[in-house]
């Protein structure tokens, strides 16, 4: 059965975080964080409609050029959650650009922009039509924890301590609606834009005399929802995907983390260092392979994959996995 959603590291363990997730069947993707994305194709850039940003150290959010460039000129909206300040970073990013030609483009990029605290969200709009200059006050929103929620997933976040706030993400999904191709094949039905209204339908628990329509050569079908759902789909628990990176192994932060992390599908989280070296991991802030594999273990996360590991082990990375290995296994719940 195939996932809905594909996620997979941008670069190298050695190099910027950046977890790019595509949708099966949308020309759409999110990403948790945004290094250098040089080795990602513009048409997948173009893709994204959400970008969850951890923290704002350079090797976290050096992307945001590239993807603002290849965006500019595009009538194209992208919504931006970052964690105290961001408000102001983004401001300093797109401030240090002249955009007195930018009356001239035909087509307007607007961004969405919030900021995520412990005290509640603020959300500001930066529009390419206005030279990105807010025309109005932020618009504030108390703490939920959520980021985005749509018919058939959410994202949310928890607010994890590097020194600084550093948001960990979670992408879960309500649950998935497998379509059998057999049962489509036999029906005379072929996929298209139809299924995801179907889907919608489903996630949104619409009545099931709900009337779907489907094309069908050209002819077009008429489904009652629940007979459809019957005869094509089979549904299973969604995905959990969760993404944690530059964050101290501290009481606090290990309770979040097993929290959050709770029976996650596939964890992806830093090793910066070696278990030999968990006193300089410990004044960076920073978590060791041994460490990340004690938390993907006591969260019982079904699947890890560790990254954002120091360049100094650019030629011990089975070891980083192997003392990571060794503690998932050693603390799985």
């Amino acid at each position: 059965m195939r996932p809905t959603f594909h996620p997979f590291l941008v670069n190298t363990p050695f190099d910027d975080p950046c977890l790019f997730i595509n949708f099966l069947f949308e020309n759409r993707a999110l990403a948790f964080d945004l290094g250098e994305i040089t080795s990602l194709a513009p048409r997948d850039i173009l893709k994204l409609t959400h970008v969850f940003v951890s923290h704002t150290h350079i090797d976290h959010f050096a992307g945001f050029d590239r993807f603002l460039r290849l965006a500019l000129g595009r009538d194209r909206e992208v919504h931006l959650f970052g964690p105290e300040n961001f408000l102001n970073n983004i401001s300093g990013k797109i401030g240090a650009y002249t955009w007195n030609l930018i009356d001239s483009y035909e087509k307007s990029l607007r961004l969405q922009v919030t900021e995520v605290t412990s005290r509640g969200m603020q959300t500001q709009w930066y529009r390419c039509q206005d030279r990105f200059a807010p025309d109005a006050p932020a618009q504030f929103l108390p703490w939920t924890g959520i980021l985005l929620e749509e018919p058939g997933f959410t994202v949310s976040t928890t607010i994890l301590d590097h020194g600084t706030p550093c948001l960990g993400f979670c992408l879960k999904e309500r649950f998935h609606i497998n379509i059998k191709k057999e049962a489509l094949d036999a029906q005379g039905l072929e996929p298209g834009p139809w299924l995801q209204s179907f889907k919608k339908s489903l996630y949104e628990q619409a009545p099931p005399d709900t009337s779907i329509t489907v094309p069908a050569g050209d002819t077009i079908r008429t489904f009652e929802l629940a007979v459809l759902a019957r005869d094509i789909a089979l549904i299973t628990p969604g995905q959990k995907i969760v993404y944690i990176t530059d964050v101290a192994f501290s009481p606090a932060n290990i309770e979040k983390i097993i929290a959050f992390a709770r029976n996650a599908d596939h964890l992806f989280i830093e090793a910066y260092f070696l278990n030999a070296d968990r006193e300089t991991a410990r004044e960076k802030k920073h978590l060791t392979a041994a460490q990340a594999g004690e938390l993907a273990g006591r969260s019982g996360a079904r699947r890890f994959t560790v990254f954002h590991v120091s360049p100094r082990y650019m030629d011990r990375l089975a070891a980083i996995e192997q003392e990571a290995r060794q503690a998932y296994d050693r603390f799985s719940i």
